[in-house]
């Protein structure tokens, strides 16, 4: 990325989604409604909702490994566009001008690390493994919907997406990982 290898991927994705949108104006409004579900307000109130669930249900060690985990995520996720200093594609290109850097994109990144470590808590907590299935496809959906309209909508670069996928994905996983490790509470979800 930094040394240009993904120009050209980059660029007829940028191309490709804004004549997509020329040609059929619906998914301009389509691909906005799906990108809020990755912006800050809605992933912080999802945050609170399940944390608030798992603290009731006496999961009190899982919910406060999530709240920390999940702020973060944030941080590095901020650390890194500090870093790699991407900037956003030209405004003309994108439906709406978006301030801020570009990489990796903080909607993928954050609605990977948040629906993927809360559809995997939710999921660990059936047994049957049909129900379990369902819920990481929900998940996966989200996650995926979220980071496709913002290159849709020309405010991210399919690659920006790409590495927030990689690294929100990462993160869950990590999360997980702790919580499996610090063991279970006394009454689990």
């Amino acid at each position: 990325m930094a040394e240009g290898e993904t120009r050209v991927f980059d660029e007829y994705v940028l191309v490709g989604a804004k004549a997509a949108r020329s040609a059929h104006p619906w998914i301009t409004e389509v691909m906005r409604d799906l990108s809020g579900m990755g912006g800050t307000v809605t992933l912080l109130l999802a945050t609170i909702a399940a944390c608030g669930y798992l603290a009731l249900t006496g999961s009190g060690k899982r919910a406060v490994i999530v709240a920390l985990s999940i702020a973060g995520a944030e941080i590095a996720v901020e650390s890194f566009k500090a870093v790699f200093e991407r900037t956003r594609p030209d405004v003309v290109m994108a439906e709406f001008a978006v301030r801020g850097l570009s990489f990796p994109s903080g909607h993928s990144s954050m609605s990977a690390v948040v629906f993927l470590t809360l559809g995997a808590l939710i999921a660990y907590g059936h047994v049957r493994p049909l129900l379990r299935w369902y819920i990481m496809g929900v998940a996966v959906a989200a996650t995926v919907l979220v980071g496709l309209s913002r290159a849709a909508l020309g405010v991210h670069w399919a690659t920006d997406v790409l590495g927030g996928w990689a690294f929100g994905a990462a993160w869950a996983a990590a999360t997980l990982l702790l919580v499996a490790r610090l063991g279970r509470d006394s009454r689990d979800p």
